[in-house]
């Protein structure tokens, strides 16, 4: 990229953030614009697709510590509004190729200091580029996310082109280095001890030159490339939880790493057991008679066998007990407990001795009044 380039083009403007922005606004900002002017999820749209380089070029130097300095090192010289992108005939302005080729053939302008700026020391091999960050989602059921699961993933990414393993060039052919840069990527021009580096016209910055092009990719050494890899969930995984996988993401370029993958999760409910954290959830039946004398029930568990629960006298609707260790497990290993709320049932139809033990109990409990205390609270109100 030319000194011109980097005064003009406004990379933060590009990417929507402030100029103070942190490196991981940067990156969230990046990641979303990504998302949505990506190529796959585009195809045909070369307005999208020019948009999606737009942002990939701004985070390529904004998110560089380097790069961002010297970027804005460069932008803040004209910041004062001196210099103007126009013709010499222009009122009060200048020449743009004058003021970087310092009005001469010869050079020996303000490109010449810029150059060491940008590329300090001129010519440069082309560097390793990571990989780009994947995004993908997955749906597990209840159980899988409880217990952890190992679940195969298909990926699409841009990677090497297989038919030409990344070289651009046509099958039995091979690229050639480019004389002009001499495999560089970047030619240099001015005098003295600065020098003004760009990216080589000629072969576009990749160093070589291919002159029978791969029918695949199209000379560019890059294509889509979809995958399946088996991926290991851990147990415990929360519904909307997003997981990090480090170095599972697209292929980096020029022996860069590859960036990482990140699986959004989905949990399909269970018919029977809830979620509270670390801990299940369960809500047991119960009848009358075993809610006011109180017993030993069985309660069911997540993939396990039935554990028996002491109900104490006289409990309520809505109490809650505890069944240690039959929850989730956590990430140390160890599982939460199961929570079993209690839900006293009262039958519909009642008929025969059943009906006659309950007019009896009625008539023997008719002193007693449950609803005393409300209106006591009520009247004192």
């Amino acid at each position: 990229m030319s000194a011109k380039d980097y005064v003009e083009k406004d990379y933060y403007k590009v990417l929507g953030v402030p100029k103070d922005a942190t490196a991981a606004e940067i990156k969230k900002t990046y990641r979303k614009l990504a998302r949505e002017f990506h190529p796959d999820a585009n195809k045909g749209d070369a307005k999208a697709e020019e948009r999606f380089k737009d942002i990939s070029e701004a985070y390529d130097v904004l998110s560089d510590e380097k790069r961002r300095k010297e970027y804005d090192e460069a932008r803040s010289l004209f910041a004062g509004g001196g210099f103007r992108p126009g013709g010499a005939g222009a009122a009060g302005g200048f020449d743009f190729g004058d003021l970087f080729n310092g009005g001469s053939p010869g050079g020996g302008g303000i490109g010449d200091v810029f150059g060491g700026l940008f590329n300090r020391g001129g010519r440069q091999a082309a560097q390793p580029r990571r990989g780009a960050d994947v995004e993908t989602e997955v749906t597990l059921n209840f159980e899988e996310a409880v217990d952890g699961a190992t679940v195969p993933l298909r990926m699409t990414s841009q990677a090497a082109c297989r038919a030409c393993a990344g070289t651009g060039a046509k099958a039995g052919t091979t690229p050639r280095v480019c004389p002009t840069c001499v495999g560089a990527g970047t030619v240099s021009r001015g005098q003295g001890a600065f020098a003004l580096s760009e990216p080589c016209r000629d072969c576009k910055g990749r160093g070589m030159i291919v002159d029978d092009p791969c029918t695949v990719c199209h000379g560019s050494g890059r294509a889509s490339s979809a995958r399946t890899m088996q991926v290991r969930i851990p147990a415990g995984v929360q519904d909307g939880q997003r997981i990090r996988l480090k170095g599972k993401g697209a292929q980096g370029e020029r022996g860069g790493q590859p960036g990482d993958l990140y699986v959004s999760v989905h949990v399909d409910p269970h018919p029977v057991f809830g979620r509270k954290g670390d801990n299940l959830t369960v809500t047991v039946p119960v009848s009358f008679p075993e809610a006011a004398l109180g017993g030993t029930i069985e309660v069911p568990t997540l993939n396990g066998p039935a554990v028996k629960l002491k109900l104490p006298p006289g409990s309520a609707n809505g109490l809650t007990m505890r069944a240690r260790g039959k929850g989730a497990t956590r990430k140390d290993g160890t599982r939460g407990d199961l929570l079993v709320t209690v839900e006293v049932t009262v039958p519909k139809h009642v008929t025969g001795e059943a009906l006659t033990a309950l007019e009896q109990y009625r008539e023997a409990t008719a002193s007693d009044d449950p609803r005393a205390a409300l209106f006591k609270a009520a009247e004192g109100a």
